[in-house]
């Protein structure tokens, strides 16, 4: 008799582990506060039984990523090594990073590159000038796609009746006084950023910065990022996010559309 093939929805139901699946769920729980906490405190967060997390929290603290006395656990160092990895194997990265560089000098300003990951975007790459303060959004740091400039420029890649799903269903809590949660308004500022070709989005996503962004698109016109610039309102006006920054964004990207693979 001819064995069956599995289908691939079965495949993935078999194949997928689901310890590993726990254990990093637990280590994401470390991000909800600061400070070490306890085997009750991230048991709760992971929501898994409290002997499950300390299995998980003594297999990750003998691989090093996890430091305890058996009462109180935090993260270790060795924990870049992951973020590490993705920097190093990204070609997103690479191909972008001396863009950045270009751009910063050039504006002197700080430049950024940002990822879409679910309803978040994620800061994967930035430059700042030699002469200034490096403050910011560092690697790593995460903001809701729909108040951020960058996020809006990423999102512009959606279909209009996708991109109304997704709203709905995205998490739209107000940031600031002035971020915009209402559905509707949001579809219509999208759009009108996707027409236009970038977005600027003004004290939204934080108090007193406003930011403008381009999509970055690989080859075939596929958006895969988006690269930034932003200012403290009392330093850089909105019309000069457009003049003298948005020129500079649009060539960056521009530049490597034909190496993005």
């Amino acid at each position: 008799m001819p064995k069956l093939k599995r289908s691939e929805s079965e495949e993935r139901a078999t194949d997928f582990v689901e310890s590993l699946d726990r254990g990093l769920r637990l280590l994401q729980c470390f991000g909800t506060t600061t400070g070490p906490m306890t085997l009750s405190d991230l048991a709760r967060a992971a929501e898994l039984p409290r002997a499950t997390a300390r299995r998980m929290l003594f297999t990750l603290q003998r691989g090093g990523f996890v430091a305890g006395d058996g009462k109180l656990f935090s993260l270790t160092p060795h924990v870049l090594t992951l973020a590490a990895s993705y920097l190093r194997s990204s070609h997103l990265v690479a191909v972008l990073q001396p863009v950045l560089d270009r751009v910063a000098t050039a504006a002197q300003e700080i430049a950024s590159l940002a990822v879409l990951d679910g309803d978040d975007v994620v800061f994967v790459a930035r430059s700042s000038p030699a002469r200034m303060f490096s403050g910011g959004l560092e690697i790593g740091y995460r903001l809701p796609a729909f108040c951020t400039s960058v996020g809006r420029a990423m999102l512009g890649q959606f279909d209009d009746a996708a991109l109304a799903a997704r709203l709905k269903t995205t998490k739209r809590e107000m940031l600031t006084p002035q971020t915009v949660t209402d559905p509707k308004a949001l579809l219509a500022s999208i759009t009108a950023d996707r027409e236009q070709g970038y977005s600027l989005v003004d004290r939204e996503a934080e108090p007193h910065f406003r930011s403008i962004s381009v999509p970055v698109r690989r080859y075939d016109g596929v958006i895969v990022a988006a690269i930034n610039m932003g200012a403290h309102v009392d330093r850089v006006p909105a019309g000069e996010l457009i003049d003298r920054l948005l020129p500079l964004l649009r060539e960056g990207a521009e530049s490597v559309r034909s190496q993005l693979l």
